[in-house]
């Protein structure tokens, strides 16, 4: 499978929001606002009256999750039954989970339960992508409370050093707050893109 850098998800994304008759407005708020204006903004994505969404039975009791379990409770989730996103089940001596979240020009994420922890990643793009590193690196650390619960790290991937942005959480978490954190990293992979995109050297 082709690997693509978030620029262009970030297309597909804007591309989807504009056919569903969306516009986008420019807000300043302050940082520790971040995760109330990200619940506000997906309610009003919403045609005006219609009904919160409401919890799935069960998905606030506290469990230890696997790769397993976690797959087998996201599949009964009216967000991936309804095809706004996927999950598939890559088996292995360690198993871990593939997302494709539709609603986001079908940015892929992936999910591996690691000791205590859920950990969620997606790439951002190439090291070699980016025109200054050093200085790139910089900026990074002094933004980073602009993708709250989201973190921003290199690794190589197939031999190639790339830009990640994860979220961790407890093994123990509720699978509201697993939600949670899965829509705030592929919103936050978007937004770091839009952010960083002069950083690029060509768009990908």
């Amino acid at each position: 499978m082709e690997r693509k850098s978030s620029a262009y998800y970030q297309r597909r994304h804007r591309e989807r929001l504009r056919d569903k008759g969306l516009v986008k407005k420019e807000l300043w708020i302050l940082p520790e606002f971040t995760d109330e204006l990200l619940a506000v903004e997906k309610r009003m994505r919403q045609p005006r009256g219609l009904a919160p969404i409401q919890r799935e039975k069960g998905m606030s009791d506290p469990k230890i999750w696997t790769a397993t379990a976690l797959y087998e409770a996201m599949s009964a989730i009216e967000q991936f039954q309804s095809g706004a996103a996927r999950v598939e089940l890559l088996d292995g001596a360690e198993p871990s989970l593939h997302l494709v979240m539709h609603d986001y020009g079908d940015l892929p994420l992936f999910m591996a339960v690691v000791g205590e922890q859920i950990v969620v990643e997606a790439l951002l793009w190439p090291v070699s992508q980016v025109r200054d590193p050093a200085g790139f690196n910089e900026q990074v650390l002094r933004t980073h409370k602009m993708f709250p619960l989201s973190t921003i790290g290199i690794e190589n991937i197939d031999g190639e050093a790339v830009y990640i942005m994860f979220g961790a959480l407890s093994a123990g978490s509720s699978l509201s707050d697993v939600l949670f954190e899965i829509d705030t990293l592929a919103d936050n992979v978007i937004s770091a893109t839009e952010a960083f995109e002069s950083q690029l050297r060509e768009a990908a």
